[in-house]
């Protein structure tokens, strides 16, 4: 999975050991345009794309991000996380990210991370 966020945010470094513990590789990218590059240049290459929001600018350069994605967003889950997120949003498609609201409880990334990796889960019980 790809994260997206400045190395020095309390939040990334939380993020990225949390999601590490659920048993996922993080790669970690710093720059918003090299991290969307580098998933439409190879998306098989990442089964997740996690923004830490803030770190650019808020939910708003979060929401950009994800629709930058183009037709990628269909095929890979979202989860933004941001201060500004008033409510934690888990959408049943993946025509919206999953918002999470920072900091970050290790409920609330586990709950998103296993909403947004639900479908592989169906496919294995399958």
């Amino acid at each position: 999975m790809l994260l997206l966020g400045k190395t020095d945010s309390e939040g990334v470094v939380t993020a990225s050991k949390r999601i590490a513990g659920f048993g996922g590789t993080v790669e970690l990218e710093t720059e918003m345009y090299a991290a969307l590059s580098a998933l439409l240049e190879d998306p098989v290459n990442y089964g997740l794309f996690v923004m830490d929001c803030d770190a650019f600018g808020g939910i708003e350069a979060g929401m950009k991000a994800f629709a930058m994605l183009g037709m990628l967003r269909a095929q890979m889950p979202v989860i933004l996380i941001s201060k500004d997120c008033a409510v934690q949003t888990f959408p049943e498609d993946r025509s919206a990210p999953i918002q999470l609201r920072a900091p970050l409880s290790a409920v609330s990334l586990r709950v998103g991370f296993e909403h947004a990796l639900r479908e592989r889960r169906l496919w294995r019980a399958a």
